[in-house]
């Protein structure tokens, strides 16, 4: 029989209460070295639809390719989605607030939304399922996200 395991951090949040928002999911330390994962929902669990694939995979590429290449790019550690198809992870270095990362998601956001043209990485040589994409989803489901955070953002998850 198979030993019971804790539930990790991220199955202890309610998720029936849980909204659209930039949430701290963990903070983790080795030594000197301090690593914040962000949880950027972009979607209702259980109450919304989910985000679907070729919209997802578009918004990783565009996100990771900006992160990667803005200002703040050395403290990017990854960017993409969660299992759940209910939003995305963002792990950079350093212990961060939502407050000092929202600039950088809005900014991100902006990016997406006015992106036009090929989306970086989706060939067949740099990507394995380059043709599964969706820039006009991946706008609908950003414009939504960045709405909220403007609007009503939530930065503390719910009891």
């Amino acid at each position: 029989m198979a030993e019971i395991m804790e539930k990790i951090a991220s199955f202890k949040i309610n998720h029936l209460k849980l909204k659209r928002g930039l949430y701290i999911s963990r903070l983790d330390k080795k030594g000197d070295c301090a690593v914040t994962t962000f949880d950027l929902r972009m979607r209702e669990p259980n109450a919304e639809p989910v985000m679907d694939m070729p919209a997802i995979h578009t918004i990783e590429h565009l996100g990771a390719t900006w992160l990667r290449n803005g200002e703040r790019a050395g403290d990017i550690v990854y960017f993409g989605p969660m299992g759940c198809r209910t939003g995305f992870y963002l792990i950079v270095f350093g212990e961060q607030t939502p407050e000092n990362i929202l600039p950088l998601v809005t900014d991100m956001c902006d990016f997406i939304l006015g992106f036009e043209g090929e989306i970086p990485g989706a060939k067949p040589d740099e990507c394995g399922n380059f043709s599964e994409q969706n820039l006009d989803m991946a706008k609908y489901y950003i414009k939504i996200y960045r709405r909220e955070l403007q609007n009503t953002p939530r930065f503390t998850y719910p009891e």
